[in-house]
C-alpha cells in the first residue's frame, strides 16, 4: 500500500484496498461505490455482500447500515483501529450493537492493512442474564422513595445502601456510639455492623470492640440531609 496515513490525514478510502484485497482473498468480486454502498462484494449466486467504511464509530454509520439492509442481509460496518483503551472498549460497545442490529463489524488496522472481522452479520438474541435482574428488582424494592433525578450522573445518586447508610447515621447522631447488634436492631438495617466496618463513605469510626461512633463528616451528612428535608 506505500506509506500509511497517519490517523490524523488518514481518510476513509484508505480502508478500501485492504477491505477489497481481504474479500478477494475470499472469491470475491469487489467494486467501490456502486449505487449508495461504499463496497459491494460478489460471489456467484450468493446475496450482494455491503461494507460501509469509516474511520470511526458514529450514530451515522449505523444509520447507513440499516439502510443497506434493505438491499442485502448481509451488510458490514468497517472503521480503522485505535491504539488503547478508549477504542478497545469503543469497539466492545459497538460490536454488541451491531450483533443487536444483525450487521457485521470489520476493522482495518491501517498501519499494516490487517482486517478483522468481530462479528458477521445475522439474527442475535442477547443472553439474559438473571443475577442482574434480581439485584436490579432488590435494589428498586429497597429503595425508599424515588430521591434521583432520571438521567442524572452517578456522583451523588442515592442508593439504597446509602439510605442505610444515613438511618445508621442519624441513629448514632441522636444516640451516640452505639453496639453494631443495637444500631440494626433500631435501624432494621440487617448489615448495619458490616456497613460501619467497610465505612465506605467515611461516616463511621470504631470506638471499642463492636461498638462505632460518627465521625465529622459523618454529622455533616445528617446535617444536611436534615437541611434538605427541611427537618432542622
Amino acid at each position: 500500500m506505500g506509506q500509511v496515513r497517519r490517523m490524523s490525514t488518514a481518510r476513509e478510502t484508505d480502508l478500501y484496498p485492504p477491505v477489497k484485497a481481504f474479500l478477494e482473498d475470499q472469491g470475491y468480486v469487489v467494486k467501490s461505490e456502486v449505487g449508495a454502498a461504499d463496497v459491494v462484494a460478489v460471489r456467484g449466486a450468493e446475496p450482494p455482500v455491503i461494507v460501509e467504511l469509516k474511520l470511526g464509530f458514529s450514530l451515522a454509520l449505523f444509520h447507513q447500515c440499516i439502510a443497506r439492509m434493505s438491499v442485502s442481509d448481509e451488510v458490514y460496518l468497517a472503521v480503522a483501529r485505535q491504539p488503547g483503551k478508549r477504542f478497545g472498549k469503543a469497539l466492545k460497545d459497538n460490536v454488541k450493537l451491531a450483533r443487536r442490529l444483525g450487521l457485521g463489524l470489520i476493522t482495518v488496522r491501517l498501519a499494516d492493512a490487517l482486517v478483522e472481522v468481530h462479528c458477521d452479520p445475522g439474527p442475535y438474541t442477547p443472553r439474559k442474564q438473571p443475577k442482574r435482574q434480581k439485584a436490579l428488582l432488590r435494589e428498586f424494592a429497597r429503595r425508599q422513595g424515588d430521591p434521583n433525578d432520571g438521567g442524572q450522573t452517578r456522583a451523588g445518586l442515592v442508593t439504597a445502601y446509602r439510605q442505610d447508610a444515613l438511618k445508621m447515621a442519624v441513629f448514632l447522631f441522636e444516640v451516640g456510639a452505639s453496639k453494631g447488634a443495637d444500631v440494626a436492631r433500631e435501624t432494621q438495617v440487617k448489615v448495619a455492623t458490616r456497613m460501619m466496618r467497610d465505612n465506605h463513605y467515611g461516616w463511621f469510626e470504631k470506638v471499642d470492640t463492636g461498638v462505632y461512633g460518627l465521625t465529622p463528616a459523618g454529622a455533616e451528612a445528617v446535617s444536611v440531609s436534615g437541611r434538605v428535608l427541611g427537618t432542622q
